[in-house]
Formats: structure tokens, sequence, C-alpha cells
């Protein structure tokens, strides 16, 4: 069980590491008016491109650690639906490894816009969209689908999870904080850069929440 728990916490810190390597890479004050041909990494300084990039790498393996304890806290309903959930968890975050990986690399591409030739400049772009950008369409999908699958072994019963945990799988989290972003843009251009880490850092707590609340309910049993 302290195992299950320490590594709750590790997936907290991936959120988090990761989370704050994003923001380092992707904000400044003119996000939101400047998003058009990843435009907006020109007002984001190569210091806090490259703080970016470390940060993010050295937080994303955690990830790993964070699906291996809901496998855990679940497995104990189906262990088919839970193996299921780890295997999509570790595809989405080795897609999302490749992706955040690349930023730093593209963001430095923007700052050269003045040095490259325009032909050459707008080529570098559309292959960076056709091979990386396009990860992050993918990546909705593999979420999409791991969140089916978390919300159906859950509602199953049997799981260390209440079954109101279905309703925060991380698909529905994420839609709510777009619709939160786009209600309030002075949060959204804060928090809209790491949507994914934040809504894994609300994922990991509500987890962490539930298995301290089973805890403590077979104590008293």
């Amino acid at each position: 069980m302290k195992l299950t728990k320490t590594l709750g916490y590790l997936g907290l810190i991936a959120s988090i590491l990761v989370g704050l390597g994003e923001y380092f890479l992707h904000y400044s004050p003119s996000i939101l008016e400047h998003s058009e041909n990843y435009q907006f990494f020109k007002f984001v300084s190569l210091n806090n491109l490259t703080a970016g990039h470390f940060l993010a790498v050295i937080g994303l393996p955690f990830y790993f650690a964070g699906y291996i304890h809901i496998y855990r806290m679940l497995k104990s309903g189906n262990e088919a639906l839970a193996r299921l959930v780890l295997a999509i968890g570790f595809i989405a975050f080795a897609v999302g490894g490749v992706w955040i990986g690349s930023r730093a690399s593209i963001g430095n591409i923007v700052h050269l816009k003045e040095t490259i030739d325009p032909l050459a400049y707008q080529n570098l772009l559309s292959h960076y969209t056709n091979h990386m950008e396009v990860l992050v369409q993918a990546l909705r999908i593999i979420i999409a689908t791991l969140s089916v699958v978390f919300a159906i072994a859950i509602l199953k019963g049997g799981t260390y999870y209440k079954k109101w945990m279905a309703i925060f799988n991380p698909i529905v989290i994420l839609i709510l904080l777009v619709v939160l972003g786009k209600l309030i843009p002075a949060l959204g251009k804060h928090m809209l850069p790491i949507l994914m880490n934040v809504t894994h850092f609300i994922l990991f707590g509500l987890s962490l929440y539930q298995f301290n609340k089973y805890i403590k309910n077979q104590k008293n049993a």
C-alpha cells in the first residue's frame, strides 16, 4: 500500500515538473494573440526554452509511475481493464514525451526566422506540423480512449475508487479546464499552455485523496 501511495505522489511530481517545464517553454504575455505558426515562441526567451526543455524531460518519466499507481488502484476490480488503462497511459506519455522534447527546437527555429530563407523557414514549420504537432491530435484520441476505459473500470466496481471518480476521468477534466480557460482568459493564458499537466495534477490528487480515504476506512472497519 505504501508503494501505491508513493507512485501516486510521483505522478503528482511529474505533473508539477512537466507543467513547469511546459510553462517555461510556452508562456508569454502574448501567447493568445500570437498562436498562429508558432509565433508565440518569439516572445519566449532562449533561456526559458532551455530550462523548460530539461524540466519537462526530467519530470516525464514520473508520469509512468503515476499510471502504475492508477493501475494498482483499479486492478482489484478488473485486472484486464486495469492493465489496459496502464498500457494506454504508457502509450500516451511516450507520444507526449516525443512531442514535448521537440518544443525547444521549434522555438529556436522561430527565434532564427530572420536569418533563414523564407521558403526554407516555411518548409521547416510545415515539416514540424506534419511530424510533431500531429502528435497532439493523436494524444487527444489516446487520452479520450484511456478515459473511457478508466471510467468503465471504476463503474464495474471493486476498485479502490468510489464510483463518482469515473466522472473525473482525464478527458472530462481536460474539457472542463478548456471551458474555464476560455471563460476566464486571464486564467486561461497561464493554464491552457500546460493543460495536460493541470489535468493530471487534478487526476492524481483526487486519486490520492480516494486512496487515503480507502485506507482510513479499512483501519476503522
